[in-house]
């Protein structure tokens, strides 16, 4: 238990940290690891928080992204177990730390399948509506795999070509102006041009909420786009982002 505990502190970054997990000798997967390579952002000036995602598996959106406005975002994925998303809203709701958030839910983890969907292999990532966030990637995540923290974004991903990816997402989110959808793309295309996930692209996704800075009325969604099955997925993303940019109203004052 000491060297669990000891495995897990290492595990985990808070603002500006990186981890890095090398190839493990693993059984054979009943399924794909999910989601490949996700961000996390935040942006100060609007109040947004939101996340972006990319992979070679279909319909990558569905279930790696949770958010809630004035509360969160998170993003679960690797070997994958879909309760991270809820559980994490629902702790970042009653107020809890990312980070003890991080460490809560990995411990609690009954790992039921522990012989071929482990909890060593699972990768989240949890962001509060201030900013804040934590990320953890298990040692036994699908090489390469790690994650990147920086000014208001957390980068993850794995089976990516290397540290690279994570690394360009990062750099890409704090380089780029405009709305925090436009930083999030730039962040999965500098991932992808950082070589991306090593068994290639097929969808990607982005969800962003903001109290009422949906359209219509009680709407806490800004956006949500999901690119399910495409030979170019990011590009299609930025097609249906730049879109939304262009149609965007200024919000009401």
């Amino acid at each position: 238990m000491r060297r669990l505990l000891a495995a897990f502190t290492v595990a985990v970054a808070v603002l500006g940290a990186t981890w890095v997990v090398r190839a493990s000798d693993a059984p054979a997967l009943p399924w794909d690891p999910v989601a490949t390579f996700s961000i996390l952002g935040y942006d100060p000036a609007t109040g947004e928080v939101g996340g972006a995602v990319q992979s070679r598996v279909f319909s990558v959106g569905n279930g790696v992204l949770w958010a809630e406005a004035e509360v969160g975002v998170a993003a679960t994925q690797a070997i994958v177990d879909v309760s991270y998303g809820p559980q994490a809203i629902s702790l970042l709701r009653q107020g809890m730390a990312p980070a003890d958030i991080i460490k809560k839910i990995w411990e609690s983890d009954p790992d039921p399948r522990p012989e071929n969907w482990t909890k060593q292999g699972r990768q989240f990532a949890v962001m509060n509506a201030k900013g804040e966030y934590a990320a953890f990637t298990g040692p036994k995540a699908s090489a390469w795999a790690g994650h990147k923290g920086g000014k208001f974004c957390t980068a993850q991903g794995n089976i990516l070509a290397g540290e690279a990816v994570v690394n360009n997402m990062v750099e890409a989110f704090e380089k780029t102006e405009g709305h925090l959808s436009l930083r999030l793309l730039a962040a999965l295309e500098g991932g992808q041009a950082g070589g991306g996930d090593t068994r290639g692209m097929q969808s990607a996704a982005i969800l962003i909420v903001k109290k009422n800075g949906g359209v219509w009325l009680n709407n806490d969604v800004a956006m949500r786009l999901q690119v399910d099955d495409n030979p170019e997925p990011i590009k299609e993303l930025r097609r249906l982002i730049e879109m939304w940019n262009a149609r965007r109203r200024p919000a009401a004052r």
